[in-house]
């Protein structure tokens, strides 16, 4: 009998997606897109924010933690509750409130004003990541869901090629407020599409829970399984929390970049990374999720130590080493979002997920603050200490290969178990 991460070449050949479930997947894809670009824009446009705003960069990491702090506080509070609902429903209310806040974080004109506007688009965009998963998890069985968050993950790639080149375009156009009211309008369309066109999402509710909402939340936190899970998203996070926030100014302060060649950099590494997405989900349902996820967990620490030790350098020499450092990223989410997806059953699968999003902001959001505190910009306008930044990345990274072994050890431990009560 195949384990939980048994390569598709060793199982039964995959069977090819339904036309509803290729509908399915892209929908997902745009709505990781909305989510992805909405945290990634604070990135490129900090070099404008922090100036315009006149804000120092602990105040500008403190917007963007403050974004995954409550996007984790709500990611639990949810949790219980997030499988005693059709996700469908689910997802239109969270999205509706994403697409409202963000359009406030597009009105902001103070750094209040836009700390309390993060705060407020964190408690929706948050719990919308999670849902996208389990949705992702009913509908798509296991050997075929490297492919799924292969599919799902270029919107990390498109959120580069389209949406931050244009981002970009629209702030220096006009200023930083034009992206957000955009993304807003754009993100509208796409709530009617998911409430036109997706059908509900409810076939975990036949089996229902039979406990309430507050033991629910408590036996997904408790099980072993599901800790070692959380623990191993919390130090995966770490690493783009502490990057993104400061990568345009120390692109632009320190290798002397100019601010006009951001869109050039985040264009051609988005064109690159959307090839890798699909590539990378295809080797881990072929190969295993771990070993890609181990090969890419050595390409990220490499890429990673020699990305923050830059100085001033060539653009193309920025983006060839852009480009690879998402591949190293890329082949450690894919493999992990598909692995760990095995972990719950079917009926924690929302509260599961609901968790694992908040421990990920939350994580986050002090991955952020820790970064903002260790970096600094020196009297020549440099950005200060990035270097020990990549030192927290690599280390961590190397944690998280121990863990992400432990997570594929106890599922393979579990599927015997499992095999027997289904008989």
């Amino acid at each position: 009998m195949p384990t939980p991460d048994t390569p598709a070449s060793q199982s039964t050949a995959p069977p090819l997606f339904t036309r509803y479930q290729r509908f399915v997947a892209g929908l997902l894809a745009c709505l990781q897109f909305a989510v992805i670009l909405d945290f990634m824009i604070m990135s490129p446009l900090g070099a404008v924010i922090m100036p315009d705003l006149k804000i120092t960069t602990e105040q500008f990491g403190l917007v963007v933690s403050a974004y995954a702090f409550s996007a984790g506080v709500v990611g639990i509070l949810t949790a219980g509750f997030a499988d005693r609902f059709d996700r469908k429903k689910l997802l239109l209310f969270f999205y509706a409130g994403f697409v409202a806040s963000t359009l406030w974080c597009g009105l902001a004109q103070t750094f209040h004003t836009l700390l309390m506007a993060r705060i407020v688009t964190g408690v929706f965009a948050g719990v919308i990541g999670s849902v996208v998963m389990a949705i992702a998890t009913d509908l798509f069985e296991l050997r075929l869901r490297g492919r799924v968050m292969g599919v799902i993950q270029t919107a990390f790639a498109a959120s580069q090629v389209l949406g931050l080149p244009v981002g970009l375009y629209l702030s220096n156009r006009w200023d930083w407020h034009a992206p957000f009211i955009a993304m807003a309008a754009f993100g509208a369309a796409g709530g009617l599409v998911i409430a036109w066109r997706m059908r509900p999402v409810a076939d975990h509710l036949t089996a229902g829970a039979k406990h309430d909402a507050l033991k629910h939340l408590l036996q997904t936190v408790v099980e072993p399984r599901h800790v070692t899970a959380f623990a191993t998203t919390a130090l995966l996070t770490t690493g783009g929390f502490m990057l993104m926030p400061f990568s345009s100014a120390f692109v632009v302060h320190t290798l002397g970049i100019p601010l006009e060649s951001l869109p050039t950099i985040y264009l051609v590494t988005g064109l690159c990374t959307i090839f890798i997405g699909p590539l990378v989900g295809r080797l881990a349902d072929k190969l295993g999720k771990l070993p890609v996820f181990m090969a890419g967990t050595a390409v990220t620490i490499v890429m990673v130590l020699v990305y923050t030790h830059l100085q001033a350098v060539s653009l193309p020499w920025v983006i060839v080493v852009n480009v690879l450092m998402f591949v190293g990223i890329f082949s450690r989410m894919i493999p992990f979002q598909a692995l760990v997806s095995a972990v719950p059953s079917a009926t924690q699968r929302g509260s599961f997920n609901a968790v694992n999003a908040a421990v990920q902001q939350l994580a986050g959001g002090l991955a952020s603050l820790l970064a903002g505190h260790i970096v600094a910009f020196g009297a020549d306008g440099k950005l200060l200490h990035f270097p020990v930044v990549g030192y927290v990345v690599a280390a961590t990274s190397l944690v998280t290969a121990t863990l992400v072994w432990r997570v594929q050890r106890d599922l393979q431990r579990a599927a015997p178990v499992a095999a027997s009560a289904a008989g």
